[in-house]
Parts: structure tokens; sequence; C-alpha cells
């Protein structure tokens, strides 16, 4: 039997490194199921729905930095796609998108699910969508889209209708019209011209309050942020997508920035002369330097990405990695250090809050105190996922990461759902490390249960078989509850807040994984080395109290009255919500042990 276009299709794939297909199957993608069944080189994962599939081959690509591949069938298969390729894009990662089309014959006759893919994708993968209408098409189809996934870090979609991909696969001709490409891809040295790197290093020589702020984008260049970090005198934040980026064990990275950052992060931009922004696209300028305030150098691979954030003096297109390597021997070590000391002065009184905020009393359980006991325990190596909610300000504030770990979230699209498909990404992709997944109740619920059976159906495959997802039961779409009340002033509204209260241990268990249901502080420390040393996956259901507040590092005069207009019009819980802020804001105000140190 020759080869079809399907086969061809897998094996080009394989071609390009590709050895796992996340997906669901369907009736536009039966040539291509036949032909996985006849291919012994790739695996493909079963997600419970395609967005899923999206989201699990986006962590692959956050994780490995290699492309993540996703497969769906026509019309409604491909739709549920692009929550999570849109999720790639934004947070700038490669991943292709292979989905089914309509017999090629029927299309432009309304056939059942027929929908305008081109059209449909010509955004999130605006940089190449292709419909594949001859056989000989898939090479260079499949080629193109890998090759400009991995330069452009985007997303990129080819389309293959369900007759073409059963026809025998022809190797182009040698013929006017014909294409004939290949594998391969190298990733380019980028570096700025010399005469800009000078006039980079006289701003920063020039600072006397230098402040740091990393992204993502500065993940392989963490020696030279350090080296650079010292020279200066500087005090590093970081971006969420960049928590993993610095241990935040040292003494002068002050933490994440922004509303689910810390204190050391808004005093450092606060109060700095001078700006470094390393391969970040932060997007809220609120929390950086007021416009004047400070002299600002920035470097990223994306020249697009330039000075959209901040005025900056000199933008720099580059690899972080490799600009910051030619910047060092440019760089002056500043004597005075007492902007350093200001800074690790704050970032120790910091940790000391954090910890006293983390114990103090709720009902039943605070969920600041949840992530602080999990913190220590963390396994070296572990990877890191969260989702988007409440649980994320928790994870940024007191989640202390440490080198070799690796962590990552929905950044710029900041959607719900995609905790546990990306823990599950990067357990395929790391078998052999423990991943832990922090998930709030609605996400869970919104998608995580369902994605608790794939857990159930593959996790004897993996090597290593720690595999936690954190669930903070509070019963309330917690994030949303607190920004009505904190951004709009309005009270908690029931009828969409309330989420029911679901036996989340339990159903674990129901799938042969493990459950473990913590309702009393005191259990948790013991709770999460039994959750860490267990020989399954595990789902660790914290009953939490929802009126403990996510206090922003700084509190501006209109969010202190939207949140008293709030309690005064009547919000449902606001007798524990006045309870729980006194007690955030006398920590705040406290004096803790050491904080003259």
């Amino acid at each position: 039997m020759s080869a079809t276009v399907a086969d061809y299709l897998l094996y080009r794939l394989g071609q390009w490194g590709v050895r796992r297909i996340y997906g669901y199957p369907g009736d536009g993608i039966n040539g291509i199921l036949g032909a996985l069944g006849r291919n012994t080189e790739l695996q493909f994962v079963q997600s419970r729905h395609e967005e899923m599939s999206a989201f699990m081959a986006c962590a692959h690509a956050k994780f490995t930095g290699e492309p993540g591949v996703c497969l769906a069938t026509s019309g409604p298969g491909a739709i549920h796609l692009l929550n999570g390729l849109y999720d790639a894009k934004l947070d700038h990662q490669p991943v292709v998108a292979i989905v089914g089309q309509q017999s090629s014959m029927s299309l432009g006759g309304h056939y059942q699910q027929e929908v305008d893919l081109a059209s449909l994708f010509k955004d999130v993968a605006s940089e190449y969508v292709t419909m594949v209408t001859h056989p000989s098409a898939v090479r260079h189809a499949v080629d193109r889209a890998m090759r400009i996934a991995r330069y452009e870090r985007t997303v990129t979609c080819v389309i293959l209708p369900n007759d073409v991909q059963e026809q025998p696969y022809q190797k182009p001709e040698r013929a006017h019209g014909t294409l004939h490409s290949s594998v391969g891809y190298s990733v380019p040295r980028v570096l700025p011209q010399d005469a800009d790197l000078r006039r980079a290093a006289d701003v920063l020589n020039a600072g006397k309050k230098v402040a740091m702020l990393v992204g993502a984008g500065a993940m392989n260049a963490a020696d030279e942020v350090v080296q650079v970090a010292d020279l200066l005198g500087a005090g590093v934040a970081k971006a969420l997508l960049g928590k993993a980026v610095l241990p935040d064990e040292l003494p002068f990275v002050t933490g994440t920035i922004g509303l689910l950052g810390t204190k050391p992060s808004w005093d450092l931009m606060s109060d700095c002369d001078t700006l470094l922004m390393v391969g970040t696209s932060f997007p809220y300028s609120e929390f950086l330097p007021k416009e004047g305030q400070a002299r600002g150098v920035q470097i990223d691979i994306d020249g697009r990405m330039l000075a959209i954030r901040y005025p900056m003096e000199v933008p720099l297109v580059g690899d972080s990695r490799e600009t910051l390597r030619a910047l060092l021997p440019l760089l002056q070590r500043k004597q005075d250090r007492g902007w350093r000391d200001t800074v690790e002065k704050g970032v120790r009184q910091w940790w000391k809050q954090a910890e006293a905020l983390a114990m103090s009393a709720a009902d039943p359980v605070s969920p600041r105190r949840v992530f602080w006991e999990l913190s220590p325990r963390i396994p070296d190596e572990a990877i890191l996922t969260a989702d988007s909610g409440s649980g994320t300000i928790w994870y940024a504030q007191n989640i202390k990461v440490r080198k070799g770990m690796m962590a990552s979230l929905s950044g710029n699209l900041a959607t719900m759902g995609c905790g546990v498909p990306y823990a599950i990404g990067a357990k395929f992709a790391f078998p052999h490390r423990p991943v832990i997944a922090m998930v709030g109740d609605g996400a869970m619920q919104m998608n995580g249960n369902s994605e608790l059976i794939t857990v159930a159906k593959y996790w004897k495959e993996w090597k290593d078989p720690r595999f936690i997802v954190l669930v903070l039961n509070n019963r309330d779409l917690n994030m949303v509850t607190w920004e009505q009340r904190i951004l709009a002033g309005d009270p908690k509204l029931p009828a969409t807040q309330d989420l029911p209260d679901f036996p989340y241990a339990r159903y674990a268990e129901s799938l042969g994984l493990k459950g473990i249901r913590v309702d009393r502080p005191e259990a948790l420390g013991r709770a999460w080395e039994e959750a860490l040393s267990a020989d399954r996956p595990v789902v660790f259901e914290a009953y939490v109290d929802p009126n403990v507040p996510p206090l922003p590092p700084h509190i501006t005069l209109d969010q202190a009255k939207n949140y008293t207009q709030a309690l005064l019009k009547g919000d449902v819980d606001s007798g524990g919500i006045i309870k729980q802020s006194i007690k955030g804001m006398v920590e705040q105000l406290l004096p803790h042990k050491g904080d003259k140190s």
C-alpha cells in the first residue's frame, strides 16, 4: 500500500522532531487517525476536549522550547482549539494546529460542518495558515508551518480536507509551479549594534538606583541577569511569566510585579532612577516608574514589543542572553551599594510580612497558608503550573521558586482552565519530573475535572507518578468577586459568583487517583508531605476562606473608595471581609521580627 498524504504528514512532523500530538478524534481527520495507527514514531495523547489539546501543545512549547502540535477534526473540533491557540499566540509560543476539513469537492456547497477555516484561523495563525489541496503540497505546508512557528514564536495552521488526507502522497515534480522544501531551522544569534550597546551601557552606568524587570524572554539568561544586577547594584523584579527566571532565594530579587505582585517590587519601581527591562512585555504601566522618573533601556528579541510600556531611551533588539553578555564588559561596578542594601532590606521585610499574613487565622483555612506550607516542600526540579484566578495571586506572592524549577501560566490571555492541561503537557514532556498544578474551583469545574480523566488514562506511563492538582475550594469565583468590589465598587453578586460545592478529593478517588481534603490549617504540612510521597497522582482539595482579601502591593485611593462602597452596599460576605481586611492591614503596618536587620 502506498503512503497517503496523512502518512506523509506524520512522517514529515517526525522529521521535524515532533514525537507527540495532542488531540481529539473526529471523522474529519479519519485519514490522519488511520495514519497514526500505522506510525510507530508519534504518540497521540487524547484529551477530553480540543481546547485542552491546544493548552497541552502550548505547555509543551513553553516548557521545552520546541513547537507543540495539536490535532482537531473539521467544524466544531477546529473551533474548539481557538482559546488554547490564542493563549499560545499571546504568550509568543510556537504551536502548529493540524485541522481537518470536509471533502474538497463539497466545499462551497454549505455542507455539514463546513466552516471557512482559513478565515477562522486567519487571526490566531496570522503568520501562516494554509489549506492543502494537492497531495504534493503537504510537504511544504508542514515545513513552512513548523519553520514559521519556530521563527516567529507563534501559531500556524495546516488545514487538510478529508479526501486529500487519504490520497496517495506524490513527491513534487521538477516542474514550473512546484515547490521543493526541506526540514531544519537554526536559532539565529541576534545582537544589537555596538554603538547601541555603548549607549545602553552609558545610561545604566549613569544610574544611581537601577531597577531590572525580567520576563519569560530572559528564561535562558539567568546567569547573565544576576551578573548585570550585581555590577549595577540593581534590584530585580519579575513579570509573572518570568517567575522562574531567578530563584526567590536571591536577596535582591523582589518577586513578582503588578496587582499580583509584592511591595518590594512596587517600591523598586517607585524609587528607581533607571529601568532595564529584559525579555518582558509586562502590560501595566501604572506599576512601572512614572514617565520621566527613570531613564530606560529595554532588550527584546521582537522589535515590535519595544518601548510600548515605558518610554525607552535605548531600545535594543536582541536575544536576552547574547545582549546581556555583550553589555557586561561595558558596565561599571557601582561602588555605592546603598540602593542594593535598601532593596534587600525591603525583600526581607516582605517575606516576614508574607509569612505573618499566611499564618493569620481564617475560616476555615487561609489560601495564603496553603501555598506557604507548600513552598518549602516543593521537590527540586518540579514543574509548576497555575491557573487564572485568586489562586494566581497566592502563587505569585507565596511560592518561592528555586533554581532548577520551571513554572508557567496563561500570561497575556489570562484564560481560566489552563492549569490542569498545562500540567499534563508538562508531564508528558518531562515524565521523570514532579508536576504541581494550582487551580481554583471555578477552573476545576470548567474543565479540570474532565482532564483528571485524562490523567487517570495515562499516568501509569509516567516514570515519576508525582502529579498533584491543588484545588482551592472556596465556593466562589473569587478573583472576579474581588474585582467587582475593588475595581467597580459593587458588592458580590451571588447569582453570578457562587459555585456549587463539589467533592474534588472524593471524585479523584473514584477515578483511581488519590484524594486529600484539608480543612484545618495545622493539617496542611502533613497533608502536603503525604501528597508529595504518593504513588499516584493526587487531588489536594483545600477548603479555604473566600474572604481573605488579595491585597495589592499598593492600595490607591480609588481602590479603597470602591472597596468601602461595595461593603456599604451590603456585600453578603461583609462581616468576614472586614475581619480579614483588618488582619491584612495590621500585618502590613506592624513591624516583624528581624525588620531592622
